[in-house]
């Protein structure tokens, strides 16, 4: 079966989904396409192979799932009153996240570029601020991994907390 009619939280305008499997890019830019939008912006977050000179092995995200995607709904719609957009998906994974692979993904569709991208920007950095998710990064010949906390902001700067096992 599809995860674009998988059983997640969707409206005709908004779909979010925390889960061990995300959708393809394409099943949520078809959700987005609008025949009224001429713009369909998307972030897509990877694992990267490194941090701070460590070889990254993978990541594993936990999260509060009916919390997570009752916020991800909630920016959802602040980003469509803030900006000019007709759908909007934000879908998260949990669990394990190998290196090159999305751990997430945001589209939103707008009648011009500028709110789209827009929009993308502001639910990655809300996100990141205030959705209850959590990473765990797994280095190559290091025993410890190190749970790092979504960036929260204060005063204007991001803030990483980092806890070593």
């Amino acid at each position: 079966m599809s995860s674009f009619s998988a059983d997640t939280h969707k409206s005709n305008t908004i779909w979010v989904k925390v889960s061990e499997e995300l959708p393809s890019l394409q099943e949520c830019h078809d959700f987005c396409a609008d025949p009224s939008c001429g713009a369909i912006s998307s972030f897509v977050g990877v694992t990267r192979d490194s941090f701070q000179s460590k070889k990254v092995l993978k990541l594993w995200y936990e999260a509060y799932t009916p919390m997570a995607e009752k916020e991800l709904r909630k920016l959802c719609a602040e980003a469509m009153s803030k900006y000019d957009l007709k759908r909007v998906v934000a879908v998260h994974k949990v669990g394990n996240c190998p290196v090159g692979q999305a751990s997430v993904v945001l589209v939103c569709s707008s009648p011009h570029r500028n709110d789209g991208l827009k929009g993308c920007s502001y639910l990655i950095n809300e996100l990141k601020a205030r959705v209850p998710i959590w990473k765990r990064e797994v280095y190559e010949g290091d025993s410890d991994a190190v749970w790092k906390e979504n960036i929260e902001w204060k005063e204007g700067k991001s803030k990483r907390v980092m806890v070593k096992e």
